[in-house]
């Protein structure tokens, strides 16, 4: 981080009065690859995060027989990525939850675990937005926790039927940091839609290459760390997706 941000940053955390802000990136991650660690890294940085959890989930509603990897292996793959990274931690909520895990209810008890000094950031991918209104409680979520949605530049972003939401939409994609800083205020209630990840990369395109035996490619899309551990235990040699 370059010494204006650094210094940009410190004075975002002054207006805030020290206030804590905590981020929750849910998914599958099945396995994690590179995208979501720069998914973690950038919105730390941009949104002055102190602690961004990656959430993984035991059983994810929207994706139920889609899973290629065990609870244990995609956990075990966000512990090798994130131990050498700088505020990026990983969370067993939903795995040692029982059952199946709602993000409203992830919110309320990450809600009820800190105090009113606390901010919370909820990242969603521009897949998961677009399907945000057949979410449980959908329209609770925002309450609970201010929304980032990451988006890759130059694709829209659907608004249709949010009509009770669309006032809390801060559209930051294409703004300077400083202008982004500016927008991101102490509280919940907001949404913020960023396009800052340059990255582009699929669990799929992960899978794909270990079917097909892509080496090279492998090694391009995952930590080396995740990628041994992959080859270890055979993981994904056997899925059947297009």
């Amino acid at each position: 981080m370059s010494v204006l941000l650094r210094q940009t940053r410190m004075s975002v955390l002054l207006k805030m009065d020290q206030r804590k802000r905590i981020a929750i990136y849910g998914g599958t991650f099945d396995p994690v690859h590179l995208g979501h660690l720069e998914i973690g890294r950038r919105v730390s940085e941009f949104f002055a995060i102190d602690v961004f959890l990656f959430l993984p989930a035991r059983l994810a509603p929207h994706k139920v027989g889609q899973e290629a990897a065990s609870a244990f292996d995609r956990y075990a793959m966000l512990a090798l990525a994130t131990q050498h990274q700088t505020r990026l931690s990983v969370s067993r909520f939903e795995l040692d939850g029982p059952g199946r895990q709602y993000t409203v209810d992830t919110l309320v008890h990450f809600r009820s675990s800190y105090n009113e000094f606390v901010d919370l950031f909820f990242v969603m991918g521009a897949d998961s937005w677009a399907e945000i209104t057949t979410w449980r409680e959908w329209q609770r979520l925002v309450t609970l926790a201010n929304l980032v949605v990451v988006t890759r530049p130059g694709h829209e972003i659907a608004v249709e039927g949010l009509a009770d939401a669309a006032h809390r939409i801060t559209d930051l994609r294409g703004r300077s940091f400083s202008a982004m800083v500016e927008l991101i205020e102490p509280g919940a209630g907001k949404i913020f839609i960023t396009d800052t990840i340059m990255i582009d990369i699929s669990a799929t395109a992960v899978r794909r290459a270990v079917r097909e035996k892509a080496g090279e490619k492998l090694e391009r899309l995952v930590p080396p760390s995740v990628a041994d551990y992959i080859r270890k235990y055979g993981l994904y040699g056997n899925t059947n997706e297009a």
